[in-house]
């Protein structure tokens, strides 16, 4: 695995960030992709716009665990404003690229993101990003 892989992606697929789940979080993000089974689930907390704590869970290959773990990290004390801006490109170059075939990893990490904010807006405006529509994961129970 190591060889079609960074140096980077190895790291944070061997010490993922911000692993685990927010007791009470401002906004959750669930996204999944049925054709390679990769599920993410993200956990924000948010104060004063400010990204304060974001976690992960992610069920997936390697590529798909440091996505998430990247992500997390880019988007931790940012504005939701900025967080909005990541793009799965930008998951991809921090982690010193990702083969081709693993670009679908990168996507479902910004889409978590997104997917997070998104249920974040609904509960606090009562209206989610507009035009927004996540690859849902295929959860049967969503924890919301």
């Amino acid at each position: 695995m190591a060889g079609q892989y960074s140096t980077k992606v190895m790291e944070h697929f061997r010490n993922p960030h911000n692993v685990g789940e927010i007791k009470d979080p401002d906004g959750i993000g669930y996204v999944g992709n049925p054709t390679c089974g990769d599920i993410m689930e993200m956990y924000i907390k948010v104060k004063d716009n400010v990204i304060t704590d974001v976690k992960f869970k992610t069920f997936g290959c390697g590529a798909a665990i440091a996505t998430s773990s990247m992500a997390t990290d880019m988007i931790k004390g940012k504005t939701i404003e900025e967080a909005l801006k990541l793009t799965n490109r930008a998951v991809a170059e921090a982690l010193d690229g990702l083969p081709p075939v693993k670009m679908h990893c990168s996507v479902l990490a910004e889409e978590a993101v997104k997917s997070a904010i998104d249920d974040y807006l609904k509960k606090t405006t009562g209206q989610g990003l507009p035009g927004f529509k996540p690859h849902e994961a295929p959860l049967e129970e969503h924890k919301h």
